[in-house]
C-alpha cells in the first residue's frame, strides 16, 4: 500500500491584490514582496526588473489576479478504476517523492474523470517540490528526465523504467496575467494552486491514499452536473479568454441539459467575448473542434453565436445558421462519424468565407482542403449520376487519393445520401491503362500537348464506365491529335 505524507495548511486570507495596472517598478516590487507572506517563493531582483520592463508598454491589459480562499472538503475515493492506475512505475514515482519529503497528488481532469467513474485519458501530477528540487531528486534516484521545455512552466517529465512518462508540475500562483498568458510564481499552498484553475470540477486534487481535496465545491458541482468557474467568472475569463471555449467544451462533457447555463456565467461571457481576439487561432481551433463533436453541440454552438463568439473565431458576420441546423439534424441522426470541419463548413456560403475562417483558425492543410471541397461539391442533387461524378473527381484529382476519398465521403455524409456513401465506399478506382511513358514512345511532344491527349483519353475511359482497354484507347490517338492539331515528333 502506498502511503503519502499529508500536510496541513493554515487557512489564509487573500492578500490585497487588485485588478490594476503597473504604477511603477517600486510599486510592483512592493506587491510582489507581499506575496511572500502567503506561502510563495521570493522573486529574484532580476525577474522583478525584467518582468517590469517587459510589460511597461502594455499597462492597459496586465492585471493582478485575486488570490482565492477556498473551503477544504475531503472524501475518500476507493474505486477499482483508481486502484488500477497503480502501475509499478507510478508506485516508484510516488515512493520517490515520499522518500525525499515532498507531497505529490493527481490534479485536475484525472480527478474529475475518476469521480465520474471514467478512465482518465492522461494524468497530471502536482507537487510542492520546485523544478530544481525535482531535478536533484530524480538525478539522485537515477530517474531519467525528458522534454526539458516544460521546465520553464514548472513541469518536469520523468520517464520511469523506460515505460511510462509522468509530467509533474510545481504548485503555482498567477502573479500577473494578460488574458492569454500568466506569469507564475511557485507556492507550497495547494489551496492557492486550486484557486487559479478555471472550473470547480477541474480544481480538485487526489492523494494516493484516495483522499480527494476539494477547495471550491467541485465534488458537489460534479454530482449535480454543474459547470462553474472558480470564484468570479469575470475574473477567471479575463485571466485567459480561451476559458470561454473551455467552458462550453466542459459543459458538453458534464451537463445533462443542453441549455441550462447559469446567468452569471452567460453574462460574464457576453461581457468578455471580445477578448477572444487575443487568442491564437491554433488554441481556438483545438477547443472548437472538440465542441463541434461533443454533447449538446448544436445548442452550444448556437449559444456561442448568440453571445457574439462567431466573429472572433473567424465565422462570417451572418453565418448560415439555417444550413447548420439542417446539416446538424441530418448528421446527428447518422451512424457515421463526421469531422469537425464538415460541421463548421455548414456556416459558410462560399470559398471566400472558408479561406477567411482558415486564416483565423489556422487549419491544417488537410482541414482547409476538406472545408473548401465540401463547399464546392455539396448539394449536387441536380446531377443525374452522382456516383460517376465523385468517381471522376477522385480519378482526376491531383491531390493525394487517400485524402480525396475522405473529402468525398465527408461531402456525401453532409448531403445525407446513405446509399451513395455505401456505393462509393465499396468502389475501388481502376487504374488508367495509358501512361505518359507509352505516349513518349509514340513520339508525342512533352508538356501541354501530352497533357491534352492524356486528359482526353482519360475522359473517354471514364465515360465508358472504365471499360475501354489500353489497345482501344491507343487506337483513338490519331483522331485526338487531329482534334488538338498536335504533330508527332520526328525523333
Amino acid at each position: 500500500m502506498i502511503c503519502v505524507k499529508i500536510y496541513s495548511f493554515v487557512k489564509i486570507c487573500s492578500p490585497p491584490l487588485y485588478s490594476c495596472c503597473y504604477q511603477g517598478q517600486a510599486s510592483f516590487r512592493k506587491r510582489v514582496s507581499s506575496l511572500t507572506n502567503y506561502g510563495l517563493f521570493t522573486l529574484t531582483h532580476d525577474l522583478v526588473s525584467n518582468t517590469f520592463r517587459r510589460n511597461l508598454n502594455s499597462q492597459s491589459t496586465r492585471t493582478y489576479p485575486k488570490l482565492l480562499k477556498g473551503n477544504l472538503k475531503t472524501m475518500k475515493l476507493e474505486s477499482e478504476m483508481f486502484k488500477e492506475l497503480f502501475t509499478p512505475e507510478l508506485k516508484l514515482l510516488v515512493e520517490t517523492f515520499v522518500k525525499h519529503g515532498y507531497e505529490i497528488r493527481m490534479a485536475g481532469g484525472a480527478v474529475r474523470d475518476l469521480l465520474m467513474n471514467k478512465q482518465p485519458a492522461d494524468i497530471d501530477f502536482a507537487t510542492e517540490a520546485t523544478p530544481d528540487q525535482m531535478k536533484v531528486m530524480f538525478e539522485t534516484e537515477g530517474i531519467r528526465m525528458i522534454n526539458a521545455k516544460g521546465e520553464q512552466h514548472g513541469t518536469i517529465t520523468a520517464r520511469i523504467n523506460d515505460k511510462e512518462n509522468f509530467e509533474v508540475t510545481t504548485l503555482r500562483i498567477d502573479v500577473v496575467t494578460d488574458g492569454r498568458h500568466a506569469e507564475v510564481e511557485f507556492t507550497k499552498n495547494w489551496e492557492l494552486d486550486s484557486g487559479r484553475r478555471d472550473l470547480t470540477i477541474n480544481s480538485m486534487f487526489l492523494g494516493f491514499d484516495g483522499t480527494v481535496f476539494d477547495y471550491f465545491n467541485g465534488v458537489v458541482d460534479l454530482e449535480n452536473r454543474l459547470v462553474r468557474f472558480v470564484g468570479n467568472p469575470n475574473d477567471r475569463i479575463r485571466e485567459d479568454y480561451l476559458r470561454i471555449l473551455r467552458y462550453f467544451r466542459f459543459y458538453g462533457k458534464i451537463s445533462e441539459h443542453p441549455d441550462k447555463h447559469e446567468e452569471s456565467t452567460v453574462q460574464a461571457i457576453r461581457e468578455n467575448v471580445a477578448g477572444l481576439q487575443r487568442i491564437s487561432g491554433e488554441r481556438l481551433w483545438m477547443e472548437l473542434k472538440k465542441i463541434l463533436l461533443g454533447n449538446h453541440c448544436q445548442n452550444m454552438v448556437l449559444k456561442m453565436l448568440e453571445l457574439g463568439v462567431g466573429c472572433y473565431i473567424g465565422l462570417p458576420e451572418t453565418p448560415n445558421i439555417d444550413e447548420y441546423k439542417t446539416i446538424f439534424e441530418r448528421l446527428d441522426n447518422s451512424k457515421d462519424s463526421v469531422q469537425s470541419v464538415t460541421y463548421l463548413s455548414a456556416f459558410l456560403r462560399n470559398d471566400t468565407e472558408a479561406l477567411k475562417l482558415n486564416s483565423r483558425l489556422k487549419f491544417s492543410a488537410f482541414e482547409r482542403d476538406l472545408c473548401l471541397f465540401v463547399i464546392l461539391h455539396r448539394n449536387k442533387e441536380g446531377i443525374n449520376n452522382l456516383l460517376r461524378y465523385f468517381q471522376t473527381v477522385l480519378i482526376c484529382s491531383k491531390n493525394k487519393s487517400k485524402d480525396v476519398r475522405v473529402f468525398i465521403e465527408e461531402t456525401i455524409k453532409y448531403d445525407g445520401n446513405v446509399m451513395l456513401l455505401e456505393q462509393f465506399q465499396n468502389w475501388e478506382p481502376p487504374r488508367f491503362p495509358v501512361t505518359g511513358h507509352v505516349l513518349v514512345e509514340m513520339r508525342l511532344p512533352p508538356g501541354k500537348p501530352m497533357t491534352l491527349v492524356l486528359n482526353h483519353l482519360r475522359q473517354l475511359w471514364i465515360d465508358s464506365d472504365f471499360s475501354i482497354t489500353e489497345e482501344d484507347l491507343l487506337s483513338r490517338i490519331p483522331s485526338v491529335l487531329e482534334l488538338y492539331n498536335i504533330t508527332l515528333r520526328t525523333k
